[in-house]
C-alpha cells in the first residue's frame, strides 16, 4: 500500500488545473452537505436519490418517486460526487490532486472533464453488469480517479513520484512503480473479492476506460510513456548547425543533436 504525495512533473500546455481543482472542491462540498452538517435523512435521500443503483438501472426495482432527484442515467455520473466518509474523500481526493494536473494538461482542460466524466461512467457501469440486481447504492470517486491513475500512468511512467510507503516511509519512486502495484492490485482484488464492500469492479472499469481514453483524447503531439519528440523547430535549428563549426572536425566529442524537449 502507498499514498502519493508529490510529483515533479511541471505543467507544460495549461497554466492552472482549473478542472481539477474544482472537481475537488464540489467533491469536498458534496461531502459537507451529507456528511457533518446534515441529518441522517437528508443523507440518506441523497445517496439514494443521486447515487448508482443497478437494481434500478436494470429494472429489477423502482426507486420512490418522492426520492427521485436526477433521470436515473444521470447517476453513471453523480454518484461519483459523494462520499460515505472522510478518509475515503481523502484518498480520493490526494489521488487526484496529485495525478489530476498532468492528465488535465495532456488533454486540455475540457476533454480531461470528459474523460473524467467517462471513467466514472465506465465504473459505475462494470459495477452494474458484475451485480446488475443490487438494491445497494455505489458512490465514491474511485471509478474515475482509477481512471486519472492508469492515464498518469501511461502518460509518465519514468516521472519521480514521492510516495508513502505502508504509511510510514518516504521514497521517490519512478511513478510506473507504485502505479503499476496499484493497478496490479485493483485487478488482484476484483478477482479475490468481487462481492466485497469495496466495488473493485468499479475500479477496474475506471482503469480500462482510462487506458483507452487518454489515447483517443490527449493534445495532438503528446506522447506516451514520457517519450521526447521531435518538434519541427527542433529539426530546423538541427539542419542549420553548421557543419564547418562542428567540434567533430575539432576532434571534440560529437553532441547530442537537439531533438525537442522531453515531456
Amino acid at each position: 500500500m502507498f499514498i502519493p504525495l508529490h510529483d515533479r512533473n511541471e505543467l507544460k500546455h495549461i497554466r492552472m488545473q482549473y478542472v481539477t481543482i474544482t472537481l475537488i472542491v464540489i467533491d469536498f462540498v458534496a461531502w459537507l452537505a451529507i456528511g457533518p452538517v446534515a441529518t441522517e435523512d437528508f443523507a440518506n435521500a441523497a445517496i439514494l436519490g443521486l447515487g448508482y443503483i443497478p437494481a434500478i438501472i436494470f429494472d429489477y426495482a423502482d426507486l420512490d418517486p418522492s426520492l427521485v432527484i436526477v433521470p436515473d442515467e444521470f447517476t453513471f455520473v453523480t454518484y461519483s460526487f459523494l462520499h460515505g466518509d472522510f478518509m475515503h474523500l481523502a484518498m480520493n481526493m490526494l489521488f487526484l490532486w496529485v495525478f489530476g494536473d498532468n492528465v488535465e494538461d495532456a488533454l486540455g482542460h475540457f476533454r480531461f472533464l470528459v474523460f473524467y466524466l467517462l471513467c466514472a461512467a465506465a465504473g459505475a457501469l462494470a459495477h452494474g453488469l458484475l451485480e446488475p440486481a443490487s438494491e445497494a447504492p455505489l458512490i465514491g470517486a474511485s471509478g474515475a480517479i482509477s481512471g486519472v491513475v492508469a492515464a498518469y500512468f501511461l502518460l509518465h511512467p519514468k516521472v519521480r513520484v514521492w510516495v508513502l510507503v505502508l504509511f510510514r516511509i518516504p521514497l521517490p519512486l519512478p511513478a510506473a512503480i507504485p502505479l503499476a502495484f496499484w493497478i496490479g492490485q485493483q485487478f488482484f482484488m476484483f478477482l479475490a473479492d468481487p462481492g466485497g464492500g469495496v466495488s473493485w469492479s468499479a475500479h477496474v472499469g475506471g482503469i480500462v476506460a482510462g487506458l483507452v481514453l487518454v489515447v483517443l483524447l490527449r493534445r495532438p503531439g503528446v506522447p506516451l510513456f514520457d517519450r521526447t519528440i521531435v518538434t519541427p523547430r527542433a529539426v530546423e535549428h538541427r539542419e542549420r548547425t553548421p557543419k564547418e563549426t562542428s567540434p567533430v572536425a575539432a576532434g571534440a566529442s560529437k553532441p547530442a543533436p537537439h531533438w525537442g524537449r522531453p515531456t
